[in-house]
């Protein structure tokens, strides 16, 4: 899926994955309807729900000025029993 960018790791979603949340990088354009199905037909899971967030990006001024990216990142809640693996070799 091109909408779904990458899952994101960061302390805060290592946190979240002990209370079986998943973060994802993902498209601005994205709903959440589109998010819940596609993540419970690729890893046959079924999502309890979606957090949505826009991760706005920051005027930074050095010897170049330039903006940095702005980003949408969804936190998905899966049922009791239910896992995605991170890493899969």
């Amino acid at each position: 899926m091109e909408k779904l960018k990458n899952q994101l790791i960061t302390g805060k979603s290592i946190r979240l994955l002990q209370q079986n949340q998943y973060t994802f990088h993902v498209d601005s354009k994205l709903t959440k309807t589109e998010m819940k199905d596609w993540i419970e037909q690729f890893f046959d899971v079924r999502v309890e729900g979606i957090n949505s967030s826009r991760v706005v990006g920051k005027k930074r001024r050095n010897k170049v000025s330039f903006n940095s990216t702005s980003r949408k990142k969804m936190i998905a809640r899966l049922r009791a029993n239910y896992f995605i693996p991170l890493f899969i070799n």
